[in-house]
């Protein structure tokens, strides 16, 4: 019997499988299609490892089993490739971030195919390739042409380490996203794309997609949709006089005659116009400590909130009242106006402000049988209910008053209503070389203008050095002859944008560039997209809910409002893996010295064996550790696999008998039944739990009785069970086809079907006891009357042994599980 040899067995298919364009995708069909999709992942220098495999092995496992149920199946790859990480390498190595690439995408292709993976190579794509980057370009003109791309002077998430400005959702607790380093702000004039204007739709159509249900609150947190009212007040300067209007933003205007006190974000630009001499050196000190402080911490609601008087004082423009205005860093300029009515009697936050500096607390609502205490907070107080303490509008619900004070206001100017956002829009401008350029000229004469069309792609040029300036200007504003250009429009001098795009632009469309990778006229060919999008299954991590996804379907809404594309959202599905720590139950990293290879692995126990593992360890969805007794377990029952397909496969050759097994044929279709439905539900660690449950079925069956091996029934099951195993264990499962003697791959054939009429346990097997104790098994049909079962027992022939001698007093028959025979 030849050993499992996968060192030979698993390259030599690989390389067949390549040789033979095994899994080119058809670009029409009239199979029923799918289009599965792995998160586009940025080819890092350390390559993969084991916890990568969560997600590519069962998205191959899914490509598979639809292929083989007849689907015309689009499972493709490509390279996320510009980006922060393979320049701060290039800077560390003194090497090209191009040339970086290259080895890191070799690199991790390599190691895809290690895996056994079915992707379509022919459809490889790369974001750093001036045919992509083309395409992005391309997008972005799109955007600025429809209003959606605009440059601004604003005060921005710096890393002072990355020398980059961030994202608002890049800058995570405080901390730049890529290296960790805590971040700063600094004054920039960057590049936005307006995903504001597309906030209603980007939260209402969530209800359209089958997405885990987290990262749908995620994404509606982010976009933080708040339905209220706008309010003028009026501010009285304490040094002047003066009065300046200042707008704020509430939810809550049923309860502005309870506002108390104004507060201004410490970067409000009235704050100098308003504040009194004897207020003035305490506020600017405020200010500059409010300087030091991140977002994160100035929002914190765990963190002791702060302020100082201005000296100034505000108009309530519905009761006339003179209230104070404050100034206070946990109010942002860059959310709402930047300045909020303080209603401490009915807002937490404002209660324990008021309460620290003595400011007034009046109640303005009230609720049947609920009183209202002033010396501690009780969540009841910000709920809805009726007015009191509110004049004209006492007495009505929080609702009508609302609608009440929005009329009123609306006649006098003073108020009207108004839908918020926390989303802000997105910072696209990144200061750095490894990105594709904005395609955008400054010019003295005619201002910023695009670059035409025709001129795409404005490619990204050699340099000797890839260090950031570290002034807010990218390295590409020190190469005098790319930067200097002439105005398309006017022909005269001009200057190119040397800002580079954030790398989720190049991966806000790549799903649409898999279905024509190699178009050089459009960015994807319509008829193909109409094909294959939406994608079907989309499977990666949860760290980009508020990111990558939300940007992906933001350009998609703009593309189908261009007439681009006829659907909505890219995803339909959305799948996210579990992380897979380390053998010490840490994340793995460099610095921990627990990162665990595919390579090392494979070489230690073959590439099925790595996948079957990685199946069978845990939920999908659910975090787990990685087990070095899980992955030889794995192995070892591969390798019984295999000594049970070449036993099989050697008993094949002889004459084959007709005779049935008991239960054989439930079984069977049991395991198909069970295959099927935990792969389309993604829940492979119970089907590989069935596989290993059938094994120990089929291996009590041969153990009782070799001979089962020479039947029809046994090598008719042997050859559906490798075709149900093929998905999981590709390379196995062919070999041991083909040494069967099967015509084409296993990979070909058709997924088998189960009979349900077959799943009714029509036999059982019985034990037989003597005086209580176990003397042997029999097999009988399952509605077998309890006279036939004491019949059938007294015949067996360890019966009529063990009984020889003795006298049959009863017998008591357990229908289904136990005949005891009582003898003396």
């Amino acid at each position: 019997m030849r050993e499992y040899d996968f060192h030979s067995i698993e390259p030599k298919w690989q390389d067949l499988w390549e040789a033979e364009k095994a899994y080119r995708t058809e670009d029409a069909s009239d199979k029923p299609k799918l289009y599965c999709l792995d998160y586009f992942p940025y080819p890092s220098g350390d390559g993969l490892h084991v916890g990568h495999c969560r997600n590519y092995i069962p998205t191959d496992v899914i490509s598979r089993y639809y292929r083989m149920k007849g689907f015309n199946v689009l499972h493709p790859m490509g390279w996320d490739a510009f980006g922060l990480p393979a320049e701060n390498e290039a800077i560390r190595l003194k090497k090209s971030p191009r040339e970086i690439t290259r080895r890191n995408t070799a690199n991790f292709k390599r190691q895809l195919k290690l895996l056994g993976t079915s992707y379509d190579w022919e459809r490889e794509i790369n974001s750093s390739d001036p045919e992509y980057y083309r395409w992005t370009q391309w997008f972005f003109l799109l955007l600025y042409k429809r209003g959606l791309a605009y440059e601004k002077e604003s005060e921005q998430w710096w890393c002072p380490h990355c020398k980059t400005v961030l994202a608002n959702e890049q800058a995570k607790d405080g901390k730049c996203w890529r290296c960790g380093t805590a971040v700063e702000k600094k004054q920039l004039k960057q590049w936005f794309f307006k995903i504001t204007d597309y906030a209603d739709r980007l939260a209402d159509d969530l209800d359209t997609v089958d997405w885990p249900e987290r990262i749908k609150i995620m994404q509606r947190n982010w976009i933080g949709k708040s339905v209220g009212a706008e309010v003028v007040f009026e501010i009285v300067s304490a040094s002047d006089s003066s009065r300046h209007p200042v707008t704020v933003f509430t939810t809550r205007l049923d309860t502005i005659m309870g506002a108390t006190f104004l507060v201004l974000a410490p970067e409000h630009p009235l704050v100098q116009e308003i504040v009194s001499d004897g207020q003035r050196a305490d506020v600017e000190t405020y200010i500059a400590n409010a300087k030091t402080k991140t977002e994160i911490d100035r929002m914190s609601t765990e963190k002791e909130k702060t302020g100082v008087f201005t000296g100034a004082y505000a108009i309530n423009p519905f009761s006339g009242e003179k209230v104070p205005v404050w100034i206070a860093d946990y109010v942002l300029m860059g959310y709402g106006t930047g300045a909020i009515m303080a209603v401490p009697a009915h807002d937490s936050r404002d209660f324990v402000f008021a309460k620290k500096y003595g400011l007034p607390i009046r109640q303005v609502i009230t609720w049947p049988g609920v009183t209202y205490e002033e010396s501690v907070w009780n969540d009841l107080y910000s709920e809805h209910g009726s007015l009191v303490n509110s004049g004209r509008f006492d007495d009505l619900t929080t609702e009508a008053a609302f609608a009440a004070m929005i009329a009123e206001g609306q006649e006098k100017g003073v108020a009207k209503a108004e839908t918020n956002y926390h989303m802000r829009d997105w910072l696209i401008s990144r200061q750095r070389y490894w990105g594709a350029p904005i395609p955008m000229i400054h010019c003295p004469t005619c201002g910023t203008v695009p670059v035409p069309e025709s001129q795409l792609p404005v490619l990204l040029p050699d340099v000797e050095g890839y260090e950031p300036s570290g002034t807010g200007e990218s390295p590409l504003a020190g190469i005098k002859d790319w930067v200097e250009t002439t105005c398309p429009v006017c022909g005269g001098p001009a200057r190119r944008e040397t800002d580079t795009m954030d790398g989720f632009a190049c991966s806000s469309w790549y799903e649409l560039r898999y279905t024509s990778p190699h178009d050089d006229k459009v960015p994807f060919d319509r008829a193909k997209v109409d094909y294959w999008l939406p994608v079907d299954l989309y499977v990666g991590g949860a760290e980009h809910a508020v990111m990558h996804l939300l940007y992906s379907r933001f350009w998609t809404k703009v593309m189908y409002d261009a007439g681009l594309i006829g659907f909505t959202e890219p995803f339909a599905r959305l799948m996210n893996q579990g992380m897979l720590l380390s053998y010490d139950g840490q994340k793995m990293s460099k610095s921990r010295h627990n990162v665990i290879t595919p390579d090392e692995v494979v070489e230690q126990y073959g590439a099925d064996t790595l996948r079957l593992y990685e199946l069978f360890m845990a939920p999908f969805e659910q975090e787990v550790a990685w087990s070095k007794e899980g992955i030889s377990g794995a192995h070892r029952f591969v390798k019984r696999l295999w000594e049970l397909g070449q036993r099989s496969i050697d008993a094949s050759h002889g004459e084959l008998r007709p005779a049935r097994i008991p239960g054989f044929e439930l079984h069977i279709n049991k395991l198909t039944k069970k295959i099927t439905e935990d792969v389309e539900k993604f829940k492979f660690n119970t089907a590989v739990a069935a596989f290993m449950e059938y094994f120990n079925f089929l291996s009590g069956i041969v153990r009782a009785d070799e001979t089962v091996l020479s039947t029809v029934e046994w090598q008719s099951g042997m050859h559906q069970l490798l075709v149900l195993l093929a998905p999981f264990a590709p390379h196995m499962t062919e070999e041991l086809w083909q040494e069967y003697g099967g015509v084409g791959s296993i990979h070909r054939q058709p997924w088998p079907a189960w009979d349900d009429s077959k799943l009714v346990e029509s036999e059982v097997e019985v034990a037989v006891q003597i005086n209580g104790k176990v003397r042997g098994t029999m097999v009988v049909a399952s509605d077998s009357n309890d006279d036939e079962l004491e019949k059938l027992a007294l015949r067996q022939d360890f019966v009529v042994k063990y009984t020889a001698g003795h006298i049959v007093k009863r017998v008591v028959v357990i229908k289904g599980k136990i005949v005891n025979i009582v003898v003396q």
